[in-house]
């Protein structure tokens, strides 16, 4: 079975976490939530709470094709955390598809994989990745390479969709 992976930190956001979270089920994949620690719960901007399923540090990005980096708080913590940045930048080495959507590039810049790279996100967060040498555009969905970018929860059905479309090649 294909797998993706999902990651969380205290203050995500839901739709931004669930919305592809199942989108990706659909279309097959087992996905897993990945976090600092396995089991720990994490809760959302809104107040929803999900465990983790496994540390960052036991993933084996080799067994995965996705990496989805859902936005509100959480990517300013996780991009603190070395296991979670370090596997953000596998990941984009290794060709896999790594989403991310509204302040999720945080993670990119932290990861250093966004110079020169075409990009969108949350608009917060567009001097951020252009300080970091990315190629910041305002629109819904972004793709450059193996990379898919959004800006907000109300572009899911384009990120979702280009994302899949990444997957299906």
């Amino acid at each position: 079975m294909k797998k993706a992976l999902v990651l969380i930190d205290n203050g995500f956001q839901e739709a931004e976490l669930l919305v592809p979270y199942y989108r990706l089920q659909e279309a097959g994949f087992k996905v897993d939530l990945v976090g600092s620690k396995a089991k720990e719960t994490y809760v959302g901007d809104h107040g929803y709470s999900l465990a983790a399923d496994l540390a960052a540090e036991n993933v084996k990005i080799d067994e995965y094709e996705a990496v989805i980096i859902p936005g509100g708080r959480a990517p300013d913590r996780m991009r603190t955390k070395k296991p979670l940045v370090n596997l953000v930048r596998d990941a984009v080495a290794k060709g896999k598809v790594v989403a991310a959507i509204c302040h999720g590039p945080q993670m990119l810049i932290e990861a250093d994989v966004v110079r020169g790279k075409k990009v969108t996100s949350y608009a917060a967060v567009a001097t951020d990745l252009k300080n970091a040498g990315a190629n910041w555009e305002d629109r819904s969905v972004v793709v450059d390479g193996n990379l898919v970018t959004s800006r907000v929860p109300a572009d899911l059905p384009d990120f979702c969709r280009e994302t899949l479309k990444l997957l299906k090649q």
